[in-house]
């Protein structure tokens, strides 16, 4: 199985080490992923037809140097004419989240599924944005879109989804599904200042120095969208998402509710209704024998209300490099095993 990698920043570095990581569970299974090209604008581009060597490309790009110092290794032209140039049955969509028009990933996307290539992707930009078009397109050329990476990182919620809860009849789910907020309000409920804690959640590398997509609830909203559709059947949209973030809150808000036997998390909730589906994201206070309650740090967790089982509780990492690269792998391994696609 040959792939190309579009995207080598801290998610592409991760699909790399998982690759690297499950080689065995892979060849057991009768997979052997080829990287035939790795397409990034910042760190470089470049193509070997018989494979690159991952470990060789991740010591070069976590030096700062160029990925053509790979021996035997050319230079690669960017999405779509890789594809031409490279045989692959997969592309590994692995660019920044744009929640505003879903580029360049909704372009990739395309490209990629009209080629005939199974995609992967780990950028919500396209599945929250674009979901019933893309599926479309794969299943007219007869490829799989796969997207595990895109809710709770590499905790296998899609697959959970998608299989073990098929036929359970799902009434609502509601959880912890943004890392970074997770890990503020649990350093706030420490005594720690709102911007203390922000800053905190920066140096450990869980927000970015424009943290407004965590911390103002379009990151969670987006994930609340891409369960809502695609695993609920939901006709939704970004907008139709009720929104609000964890900005507000103050440590007067963090001690009433303590008093009360409460914490603070920021819920993403999907419900149906006598009239369909409803999103929203929003800061709730939780008692302290909820389950969310006792997701500390960037942890994520989700709770299933089902008429067959009831309540079902998943729960695991929802950010890291490899946590998601771990979904990579899941992800091509049920392309390789030719399990069902996404409905």
């Amino acid at each position: 199985m040959r792939l190309i990698l579009v995207g080598f920043g801290t998610v592409g570095r991760g699909a790399a080490e998982g690759l690297i990581a499950a080689a065995a569970e892979l060849a057991d299974a009768g997979c052997s992923p080829v990287v035939a090209a790795i397409v990034d604008p910042l760190v470089g581009s470049v193509y070997r037809q018989e494979g690159l060597d991952l470990a060789r490309l991740l010591a070069l790009a976590d030096a700062g140097a160029p990925l053509t110092d790979h021996p035997g290794a050319e230079p690669a032209p960017l999405m779509p004419d890789i594809l031409d140039l490279v045989e692959a049955d997969v592309v590994v969509e692995l660019t920044p989240t744009n929640l505003v028009d879903g580029e360049p990933g909704i372009s990739h996307a395309r490209q990629a599924l009209s080629a005939g290539r199974h995609l992967i992707t780990t950028n919500k930009g396209p599945i929250a944005l674009a979901w019933r078009e893309l599926r479309e397109l794969a299943a007219g050329n007869g490829v799989q879109l796969r997207f595990e990476g895109t809710v709770m990182s590499g905790t296998p919620v899609l697959s959970l989804c998608e299989s073990g809860l098929a036929g359970a009849g799902i009434r609502s789910v509601r959880g912890i599904v943004n890392g970074t907020c997770n890990y503020i309000l649990c350093e706030m409920e420490a005594g720690t200042g709102y911007r203390e804690a922000l800053h905190a959640a920066q140096q450990a590398g869980y927000a970015e120095a424009d943290p407004s997509g965590d911390v103002d609830g379009w990151d969670a909203a987006a994930k609340a969208l891409i369960l809502a559709n695609c695993v609920l059947g939901a006709d939704l949209a970004l907008h139709d998402v009720a929104r609000a973030g964890i900005s507000s809150l103050d440590a007067e808000d963090i001690q009433v509710a303590a008093r009360a036997g409460e914490v603070w998390r920021l819920v993403a909730r999907v419900d149906r209704t006598a009239s369909g589906w409803t999103a929203g994201v929003a800061p709730e206070r939780v008692g302290n024998a909820d389950p969310l309650a006792a997701v500390r740090g960037p942890g994520n967790l989700l709770v299933f209300d089902t008429e067959a089982l009831g309540e079902v509780v998943i729960g695991g990492p929802g950010a890291g490099r490899r946590a998601t690269g771990h979904a990579v792998v899941a992800d091509l391994l049920a392309i390789h095993a030719g399990r069902g696609r996404r409905r």
